[in-house]
């Protein structure tokens, strides 16, 4: 793996927190498009982003929804539109696919396997808002995200034909094989852009020993032909992009992935927590890349050649 500037990743909205655990998490359109304007002005070069019914906050995969903000935020940054092709529980693969294949962005997320993913237990936490909350929580406990190979061929066939490429999310080292998998069959190339998810309940821990294992057999796979980025959950995230930025990956930050900005204390936006990654990673003496700087490291089609 090349040495080279560190990519501030932001996940600005997710599909597995519910508006219930923090009042800070962008539901409507209008809030998702002005909290990923700052977080970019703060420091984030890629925008990860899913789309919420604006009237209860429910995960959708409504292109429609998503042309309320992918516009606004194309006219006004110049960051890197990473659409979810992940979707969130009960979508089926060809409703995960929807603003991604209308948009066709420079990036796209894909899983790199199935994944049991449980968050039943905060369920008994909070004073819910809507009624699709509790129940949505209590699912996870019986929860496959589904991503076959068969999907992940789809999906790659589907949207690779038109220069979109993708960040490929890890949740455990046979995803990594995964990948692996279909770059013998020439379905993926290089430059590979590698995030690793720790801390997730069904996947693998964000311990340094995991963060290691991650960056050893990347690099025993890829060698140089890969860009690692990774990321922890919950509590772990600026400690696990920390440990990570120290073995030279790139970092996602953001509301998806820790509603918190330090124990105990929610963030109030997803640019705080950019913010501070930030000013982490110049303490380290680590250089943030631009977007632009982005695009030529992932080796990206241009945001002009993007339907938007």
């Amino acid at each position: 793996m090349k040495k080279s500037k560190v990519i501030i990743s932001c996940a600005l909205t997710g599909s597995m927190h519910t508006p219930a655990m923090s009042p800070f998490l962008p539901i409507t359109p209008e809030k998702i498009a002005e909290e990923g304007i700052a977080a970019h002005r703060a420091g984030a070069a890629i925008l990860h982003l899913h789309a919420r019914d604006p009237g209860n906050g429910r995960p959708t995969p409504s292109a429609e929804v998503f042309m309320q903000f992918l516009p606004q935020l194309h006219a006004e940054t110049d960051a890197v539109i990473n659409i979810s092709t992940g979707g969130g529980p009960g979508m089926t693969l060809e409703e995960r696919l929807r603003a991604a294949v209308q948009v066709s962005p420079e990036l796209c997320s894909l899983n790199m396997g199935c994944m049991n993913i449980n968050l039943s237990d905060l369920a008994g936490r909070y004073d819910f808002k809507h009624d699709w909350e509790k129940p949505f929580l209590e699912a996870t406990e019986d929860l496959v995200a589904k991503n076959t190979f068969r999907d992940i061929r789809h999906i790659i066939e589907t949207l690779g034909p038109g220069g979109t490429r993708f960040e490929m999310e890890c949740y455990e080292i046979g995803h990594l094989h995964n990948i692996a998998y279909f770059a013998d069959k020439g379905l993926l190339k290089p430059p590979f852009l590698i995030q690793s998810v720790l801390g997730v309940t069904g996947g693998m821990s964000a311990d340094a020993d995991s963060v290691f294992f991650m960056r050893q057999t990347a690099d025993r796979l890829f060698g140089n032909d890969y860009i690692w980025s990774l990321f922890g959950a919950g509590r772990h995230q600026m400690g696990a992009c920390t440990m990570g930025a120290l073995m030279g990956s790139s970092v996602r930050v953001g509301l998806e992935d820790s509603l918190f900005i330090s124990r105990g204390q929610l963030a109030h936006s997803n640019a705080d927590q950019v913010l501070k990654i930030r000013r982490i990673l110049d303490e380290l003496g680590l250089e943030v890349a631009t977007a632009d700087e982005a695009r030529q490291m992932l080796a990206l089609k241009g945001r002009e050649n993007i339907n938007l």
